[in-house]
């Protein structure tokens, strides 16, 4: 099961991502100059998982830039896109949208015996194809989504409990609703409210 979070282009200021960027540096270097291999893999997790945090933090609390996702034609083409592949190309687990970024768990699924659909393909389908139609809606040309996205292999199904609840309780966190099921944007294949 793969956890992505994809956001759109210049939906963090330049001295913000200079700065997570500053802080993810500092960490790697402290964490290579560790001698314990499992101490430095355990410390890591930890080190990712924090910066994230942060990341998504000022995703969620960043008032400039575009939110091009607040439009609910633009948000639906996301939707729907997510749903196409479906069955297709991975199993949908859940998914969340907010107004500069998309919160996605799926497990992909084989495209040959012993092949998977590679998630730098996925990512590319989507982001293409989910550009492209919003660019029209918005009247614009250009860069629509970042070109990296953050991803993580969930670990376990404790892990992946934590991340359901995480990527559904996001706009109750972000203070847009009162229950992730008041949020449209929103979709579970799972009955974890």
């Amino acid at each position: 099961m793969l956890f992505v979070t994809f956001r759109l282009a210049g939906s963090l200021p330049a001295d913000i991502q200079a700065e997570l960027r500053t802080e993810a540096n500092r960490v790697k270097r402290e964490l290579a100059s560790l001698d314990n291999s499992q101490k430095q893999t355990q410390l890591a997790y930890l080190a990712h998982k924090r910066l994230f945090g942060r990341w998504d933090d000022c995703l969620d609390s960043m008032t400039e830039g575009p939110h091009w996702l607040n439009i609910p034609s633009v948000a639906q083409i996301i939707v729907d896109s997510l749903h196409y592949f479906d069955g297709k190309r991975y199993l949908l687990d859940c998914f969340c949208l907010m107004s500069k970024h998309t919160h996605l768990v799926f497990q992909p699924l084989k495209k040959e015996p012993g092949v998977y659909h590679a998630l730098s393909s996925i990512m590319h389908s989507l982001k293409r194809h989910t550009a492209v139609s919003a660019n029209k809606i918005l009247g614009r040309q250009g860069q629509f989504w970042q070109h990296e996205s953050y991803d993580h292999i969930v670990r376990d199904e404790a892990e992946l409990q934590r991340i359901r609840q995480y990527v559904l309780n996001n706009p109750v966190k972000a203070g847009l609703v009162d229950s992730p099921d008041g949020w449209p944007w929103a979709y579970s294949r799972w009955s974890i409210l």
